[in-house]
């Protein structure tokens, strides 16, 4: 949920010396009930059973806005929204959640590294509990990046690979459109070698721009095959966080009531507007049969936290 209005962190992060995050267990607990269940091992590759019939994993939909829904001030610049206290929560979403998904978008802008900083609940807080040690938690997300035309280059450079090497994270699946050729090998190394690797999705071919023989196509997943594909992973929950174009497509399915894929909606609102020309929330209207406009999509089982100068919007989409 990466999106300030300036390209440096804000001050006050509730952090330690060592960069790890605190999120106080009375804020946690108000979030309880738009989580996924707890996880019951740190490994990447144990999970929860989960009994969804669509064999789908839950599913946390969660990104920073400001009050105009601006997720950044243009396309391709990194806008840090999320204030100390926010930015700590969604540290600790993504200790609740086995995966962690933002489109090529995201990770070619912003380098994200995708880990979770959120202090072990063993180590000691300033709330006066634990073992005296500060330790990063250990349930990690395992970072997935949708990049349907392998068009990411990844290298030992990106903050993913090197918060995976220093154990401080998990290696990416880089998800990629099976029409599409050969991963170059240098990128496959690299990915492979801290214990990530590509998975081969099944793609959608989208219309780009031009007509007739110069007309462009691009490569795009449908989300019921993205979904599928995480679950056959082992993977029992996923918390997706953008960027603009992934939480778009994703609420226009909903919008339409085409596919129910979204089972929480966590949305941090920053206190400033960040005016025209940024990237916006904001999914096509959906048509009905009768070509009137649908209903608006709703959230029920709605709650607001305060965090620090933000505040915090949970529920769930109304069905």
């Amino acid at each position: 949920m990466t999106s300030a209005v300036s390209p440096t962190e804000p001050q006050g992060t509730p952090s330690l010396s060592d960069g790890l995050l605190h999120f106080p267990t009375s804020s946690a607990l108000k979030l309880e009930p738009h989580l996924p269940p707890p996880r019951s091992s740190p490994s990447p590759t144990i999970t929860m059973t989960n009994s969804n019939p669509n064999q789908k994993p839950f599913v946390t939909l969660t990104f920073a806005t400001s009050l105009d829904s601006s997720l950044s001030l243009a396309p391709g610049v990194r806008t840090t929204l999320s204030g100390p206290q926010s930015k700590a929560m969604t540290h600790f979403l993504r200790s609740r959640h086995a995966a962690i998904l933002v489109g090529v978008g995201t990770a070619v802008a912003d380098d994200p590294g995708l880990n979770c900083k959120i202090l072990s609940p063993l180590s000691s807080s300033p709330e006066g509990v634990g073992n005296g040690k500060r330790e990063q938690h250990p349930n990690q997300p395992r970072p997935i990046i949708l990049d349907p035309s392998a068009r990411w280059e990844v290298s030992e450079k990106s903050k993913v690979v090197q918060l995976a090497r220093l154990k401080q994270g998990l290696g990416p699946f880089i998800f990629t459109a099976k029409e599409v050729g050969e991963v170059p090998e240098e990128r496959r190394a690299v990915v492979e070698g801290v214990g990530g690797k590509y998975v081969r999705v099944e793609g959608l071919k989208l219309k780009g721009e031009g007509k007739g023989e110069g007309a462009t196509s691009r490569e795009s997943f449908a989300w019921a095959d993205v979904l599928r594909t995480i679950k056959e992973e082992g993977l029992d929950s996923v918390m997706i966080e953008g960027g603009g174009s992934v939480i778009n497509s994703l609420l226009s399915l909903e919008q339409a009531g085409e596919q129910e894929l979204v089972d929480s909606v966590i949305v941090t609102i920053a206190p400033t507007w960040l005016g025209a020309g940024g990237v916006l929330v904001c999914p096509p209207r959906a048509v009905g049969r009768d070509r009137q406009p649908a209903p608006p999509v709703r959230l029920r089982d709605v709650s607001w936290q305060p965090l620090g100068e933000d505040v915090v919007l949970c529920g769930k989409i109304l069905r």
